[in-house]
């Protein structure tokens, strides 16, 4: 049984908001063996904590957490830390391991220039 990766994105209550992260997790989902699941640190559902509590009800003993932040600031220092502290406390038999936020890999970052440079390239109309 592979680990699940848990996505976690900030959260709002705007649902609008959420549609480009559900296309993220519905187009992975069919083509990842890894269980996949999309969690929000607030102000939406799924919460962190009951994606957590499923992958217990589940059987699962390890989860890592991909944050699908551009950087690590308060959230991803202090308060999602927090969070996966007391989800441990509360269940003891899965291991949850932070990983560093999408946004500190080189292939985003390559990604998001190839996007920038494609806008700032002047446009070739007379």
């Amino acid at each position: 049984m592979n680990d699940p990766l848990i996505l976690l994105a900030h959260g709002s209550r705007d649902p609008r908001w959420r549609a480009p992260f559900d296309a993220l997790a519905d187009s992975l989902s069919g083509r990842l063996e890894t269980p996949l699941r999309l969690a929000y640190m607030e102000l939406c559902d799924p919460s962190l904590e009951s994606v957590v509590a499923e992958l217990v009800t589940a059987g699962y003993r390890h989860a890592d957490v991909l944050p699908l932040f551009f950087a690590a600031g308060r959230h991803l220092r202090e308060d999602v830390p927090r969070q996966i502290e007391a989800l441990h406390a509360r269940h003891e038999t899965l291991t949850i391991e932070l990983l560093a936020p999408v946004g500190e890999h080189p292939a985003f970052i390559d990604a998001l220039a190839s996007i920038i440079e494609g806008r700032a390239e002047p446009s070739h109309a007379p």
